[in-house]
Order: C-alpha cells, then sequence, then structure tokens
C-alpha cells in the first residue's frame, strides 16, 4: 500500500491514524498530519506519500532529483521537464508516482507521475518528464488539520 510505494517499512502502531479527504483525493494521515494520498496512476487508483510524509520518512526510492533552475517553475505547480532532471531512480517506469528533490540538499520540492522512465528522464533535452501533483506552497501543503 502506502510504504511499499517508496520501499518503506514503518510501524504506525502508536500513531492516531484517520482517513480524510481534501479536493478530490482520499488522504491517510498520522497524527492529524496528511502523509498519504490516493492518486490515480491510469491503470488505477494507487496511494503515494505527500511531501509531508516525504519529509517525515525519507524513502529512498521513486525520486528525480532537479538542478537549481527548476524550483521556482516546480514551487509555481509547473510539470517538471527532462532538461532539469540531472538523476533519478532507474526503477521508475512512465506512469509511476515519483518525488522530485533538489539535487543539491535532497530536499522534497513535488509529487507527480513519471511520463518517461527514470533513464530517459536524466538523458533528456527537452519535454516534460513528470507530470506535477501536489508541490511545496499548494493548498495540500498547507492544509492544517
Amino acid at each position: 500500500m502506502l510504504t511499499e510505494s517508496v520501499g518503506l517499512e514503518l510501524d504506525l502502531a502508536e500513531s492516531f491514524l484517520e482517513r480524510g479527504h481534501f479536493e478530490g483525493r482520499d488522504l491517510i494521515l498520522v497524527d492529524r498530519v496528511p502523509v498519504g494520498m490516493q492518486l490515480d496512476s491510469g491503470e488505477g487508483m494507487v496511494w503515494f506519500p505527500t511531501l509531508r510524509g516525504i519529509v517525515a520518512w525519507q524513502p529512498e526510492r521513486s525520486w528525480a532529483a532537479v538542478d537549481h533552475g527548476a524550483i521556482p517553475f516546480l514551487m509555481n505547480g509547473a510539470d517538471c521537464m527532462g532538461a532539469g532532471i540531472h538523476m533519478a531512480d532507474p526503477s521508475l517506469e512512465a506512469g509511476d508516482m515519483v518525488w522530485v528533490r533538489d539535487q543539491e540538499h535532497g530536499k522534497p520540492l513535488a509529487v507527480g507521475q513519471a511520463l518517461v522512465s527514470g533513464d530517459e528522464m536524466v538523458s533528456m533535452a527537452k519535454g516534460k518528464a513528470i507530470e506535477t501533483l501536489h508541490w511545496v506552497g499548494d493548498d495540500l501543503w498547507e492544509l492544517e488539520t
């Protein structure tokens, strides 16, 4: 489910878990923080961490790293262009959910759906590589429960 999508093993036995709904998406809240969201992968609904979940859990899979020039565009909700991606999880396939991080500091910036494989993202000179679905500063990021 949620943890499998990014290769995490979490013990949430002592946590207060809730399920919520916000702007058309189902959410999982842990201790009142939205840490997971359900997204349409095109082949069905899948669970993936929100940016707050990524900050909390620091997954090591399903990522792409962008250079400094891409950050202002991502912070405005733009799709991620391949030319700005310098590293990516090589196991990523087109259609997978992916989190986008700053290549210098590793900080999460956005969550989206891969339009191409991880290897292809890194080699692209132009065109969209990731459709952005959630980013730092959007309504879900700003949500306080």
